[in-house]
Parts: C-alpha cells; structure tokens; sequence
C-alpha cells in the first residue's frame, strides 16, 4: 500500500469558486499509486470544496449567486458578527457544501466526469490564502 500527502495553496480574491483541477490532477499522476483513493479536505471554516461542471463558467457564476440567495449577508439575522457581516455567512455555507472529498483512483488517474472540476467555494469577501490537503491511499 502506497500513500502520499501535499497540500495546495490557493489564493484567493473574494467570494466564488476557484478551479484546482488541474493542480490536483497533477498530484495524483506523481503519485505512483494506480489504484486507490483520493482524499481532498479544506482546512478552513468559512471555504468549502466542489466537484462542478467545467465546461460552462455560467454554472459557478449561478452557484455564487445562489449561496448569496439562501444565505444573505445581513447582518441582524446572526449573533457572531465580531469578524464581519460576511463571516457567519461563510461558515454557514460552508456547513452546506463540503469540506472533504473522495475521488477514486483507477490506473493512475482520478475518475472525474468528462465535464466536471474541482472547486475551492471561497465564501469571505476579502482575499485568503486557502490550504487544501491531499492525501491519496492505494496499490
């Protein structure tokens, strides 16, 4: 059994989502491991992870748009707003998407759909530097 850790750094400029496609995908081809599974987790509160579609740049714009819908910046509606009207906001979005992934890994490469990314989901509205761990396990 073979396993790897690294993690990706991912600066980020505000709310929306961040494409790691292609950084994650490259970890997992140095990895040596032909069979197994990839582990991707955010290591923050207020960012989560996707798996989205990458063809169309409408459906990330759609799904900023629909997060600031359900849940609104404002705000009277929380007790913890010491961090700013836009803090509990991003946990509780957070607490609606993911914070850790699996992916499965066959022949050395991860089984993503024909038209799906990886995504940072950045819910701050100030820019951050974001930490994704990956850790992938197999033969």
């Amino acid at each position: 059994m073979k396993q790897k850790f690294d993690t990706l750094d991912v600066r980020t400029k505000g709310p929306g989502l961040y494409d790691v496609t292609n950084a994650a995908e490259r970890f997992v081809g140095e990895a040596g491991v032909a069979n197994g599974l990839l582990t991707c987790f955010v290591r923050h509160t207020s960012a989560s992870l996707l798996v989205q579609e990458n063809a169309d740049p409408d459906v990330l714009k759609d799904l900023e748009d629909f997060m600031r819908r359900i849940v609104p910046r404002d705000p009277k509606l929380y007790r913890h707003t010491t961090e700013g009207p836009d803090d509990m906001p991003a946990h509780i979005r957070s607490a609606l998407t993911q914070t850790s992934l699996s992916i499965p890994v066959r022949d050395g490469k991860w089984l993503l759909g024909t038209w799906q990314g990886l995504y940072l989901f950045e819910h701050r509205d100030a820019p951050h530097s974001r930490q994704i761990a990956l850790h992938i396990i197999g033969e």
